[in-house]
């Protein structure tokens, strides 16, 4: 189960990794803030890493059970799969109540955090430098380009500076080398050495002067860095008890009520689903008898991920007032707890009941075809080994019909 959380967690995240590279490179940040984002990152994640682990993991355990026929003989001896569920969902209950403090307090902190390192990343306080070939506006008044660097930034070559002064006059001043410099009198400002250059300054209804110099020092005012925004810019960064404040309070609008029930009920049903899904991973754990057929794996996969991503479609509708946000997340749940209970009603008090009984019948068809297109064996037998299995569900199927015909007369 933790390795599946892993492994879910980190496939996530990869897709996550290199758009946060691109988007660091892109704004001049050092690599490590990278790192720093992703971490943020985690708990949006494991929101759904956890449920998936769970499902997994309850999942791969009972079909070991069931294929090595384990699970026959602790049914034989009165086990029921209720009995069996009990250790599951002590592990399920502890996950429902670290996967509510990570969607309930930890995620929203987690995301106002991304959202400020992404705002100093893009405003320049993390160490944001000049890029490299391109025109780069410090402030109104002055625009750089630099050809190249070196030493890690600390040498530039082939450097071109504009600067306007407050009387109107533009300077144009191109340089072989420089370097920057701080100011150790003024924080706000930093010097730019010029090696080997020329000055071209242009004089409002004057002659252009030319001056060429050794070393000249250019003085730069750097911008004032802007405040980030308060929380509540997104109901997401909102933790469970602002949530209710907002979403139940006469005083908020009506677009905030919205958008602060949805993200409540959003996260509430995501929590509580978890407790459905040991009865899932039962129902599509258990394949055909004489059957090693793993579709209930895929299956199951499929299913956790379509249902969140409902809730997250469901979360937004609702969000803009088109929908109740109670209906449009409780009732998708409700369907699938009722799909859920079904499918587990089948396997488990059913005799010889299959939750998935027609999909492996339909898979085993198609199989079947896509074994005869390639061609790979010889077509005789796969055709015997098809019948062979019919043969198999036809004699699986009038035990059971037997089965239930000796218990009607009993």
């Amino acid at each position: 189960m933790l390795g599946i959380f892993v492994l879910a967690a980190s496939l996530l995240m990869l897709e996550k990794m290199l758009r946060l590279f691109e988007f660091v490179s892109t704004e001049g940040g050092p690599i490590g803030v990278v790192f720093s984002m992703l971490l943020n990152v985690v708990p949006e994640y494991a929101g759904l890493a956890i449920p998936l682990g769970l499902m997994l993991g309850v999942l791969f355990a009972f079909r070991k059970l069931a294929t090595s026929s384990e699970l026959d003989v602790m049914r034989a001896v009165g086990w029921s799969y209720t009995r069996l569920l009990r250790v599951p969902y002590l592990i399920t209950f502890a996950l429902v109540a670290l996967n509510f403090a990570i969607v309930g307090y930890i995620q929203p902190n987690a995301r106002f955090a991304y959202e400020e390192m992404e705002f100093e990343l893009q405003s320049g306080a993390l160490g944001a430098s000049i890029k490299v070939g391109e025109f780069n506006t410090i402030d109104r008044r002055l625009a750089l380009r630099i050809e190249g660097s070196r030493d890690e930034g600390r040498q530039l070559d082939g450097i071109f500076a504009r600067l306007e002064d407050s009387r109107g006059q533009v300077l144009s001043i191109t340089a072989r080398e420089g370097q920057f410099l701080a100011n150790r009198e003024n924080r706000n400002t930093l010097v730019l050495r010029l090696m080997d250059g020329t000055i071209v300054h242009d004089v409002v209804n004057g002659t252009p002067r030319v001056l060429s110099f050794s070393q000249h020092d250019l003085p730069i005012d750097l911008p004032a860095l802007e405040e980030f925004r308060q929380r509540g810019e997104d109901e997401r960064e909102y933790i469970l008890p602002q949530l209710l404040e907002i979403g139940w309070s006469p005083d908020s609008s009506g677009i905030e009520r919205a958008a602060s029930q949805a993200a409540f009920n959003y996260r509430m049903v995501e929590v509580v689903m978890m407790l459905m899904l040991p009865l899932l991973a039962v129902a599509l754990a258990i394949p055909p008898k004489r059957s090693t057929s793993s579709l209930g794996v895929f299956l199951s996969i499929v299913i956790v991920v379509a249902y969140h991503k409902i809730n997250q479609y469901g979360s937004d509708v609702a969000a803009l007032g088109q929908v109740d946000p109670f209906l449009a997340l409780w009732g998708p749940f409700a369907v699938m707890v009722a799909i859920i209970g079904w499918m587990y009603y089948q396997v488990a008090f059913v005799p010889g009941g299959q939750a998935i009984g027609f999909l492996e019948s339909f898979w085993k068809k198609i199989r079947r075809r896509l074994r005869k297109l390639l061609g790979r064996d010889k077509l005789k037998g796969f055709v015997a080994e098809d019948e062979f299995d019919d043969q198999d569900d036809h004699d699986t199927h009038g035990a059971a019909t037997r089965q239930r015909e000796a218990m009607s007369d009993a």
